[in-house]
């Protein structure tokens, strides 16, 4: 199967946008926000920080970035889908938190922000999506100033057969199921291809350090099937 195209991948997203914090609950086995907390903490924000979320969803990253940053800071969270956006800026509205928060339709592959801008970084789920991961990389790179780290948390296939085979199971009478109860089976049948597609863990941290970053560690969580890549500029 050939990968989707920037706009394929950008309008399943604006389709999916009212069902996509349900299916992330399901998705994670209910373990996403303890992942993100993991991956907000391996980003070294600190109070008074400009952090960036990119491919920010419906914004649970940038809240505990903005969260972090506390009312010094100020957290960029930059989305393609126009849609996801409008659910992130709702769900914070009129909090404090939101306030800090600047919500902002963009490429991942040509951010608008000048070099070295940022403090801090996280990528949730995002970067498996992307259309060109070495030039999303070198983008992160760009923005990020020197030393800073940024946090990339997303699925992986496992290495293990046998947890490669729950994974297909998991997927295949769960997750598929639950989009489809939803509207949306059409648009969950790409994650086995797009987990197929996507780097593993060794071949990320090449990447990245291709992009330039200095240092590139991933963690493997979840017995393989998920990972977060920790770089620093």
């Amino acid at each position: 199967m050939t990968s989707p195209s920037a706009t394929e991948v950008q309008a399943l997203f604006n389709r999916i946008a009212p069902v996509y914090d349900q299916l992330n609950t399901i998705l994670s086995l209910g373990q996403h926000r303890i992942w993100k907390k993991m991956a907000v903490k391996w980003s070294q924000v600190e109070p008074g920080n400009i952090a960036l979320d990119l491919c920010c969803g419906s914004g649970d990253l940038a809240e505990m970035l903005a969260q972090r940053v506390g009312p010094m800071g100020r957290v960029y969270g930059v989305d393609f889908s126009c849609n996801l956006l409008e659910v992130a800026r709702e769900r914070l509205a009129g909090s404090p938190v939101g306030q800090r928060i600047q919500w902002q339709q963009g490429d991942a592959l040509a951010l608008e922000f000048p070099d070295q801008y940022f403090d801090a970084a996280t990528l949730g789920y995002g970067l498996r999506n992307v259309g060109n991961i070495p030039r999303c990389l070198s983008e992160l790179h760009r923005v990020l100033k020197p030393q800073a780290y940024a946090a990339i948390l997303d699925l992986h296939r496992p290495s293990s057969e046998v947890v490669r085979g729950f994974q297909q199971w998991y997927l295949d009478t769960v997750v598929v199921p639950a989009a489809a109860r939803l509207g949306f089976t059409e648009e969950y049948a790409y994650l086995a291809p797009s987990l197929e597609r996507f780097p593993t863990g060794p071949e990320q941290e090449a990447l990245a350090k291709e992009a330039g970053f200095r240092r590139a560690t991933h963690y493997t969580l979840a017995v393989g099937m998920m990972g977060c890549l920790v770089v620093q500029a």
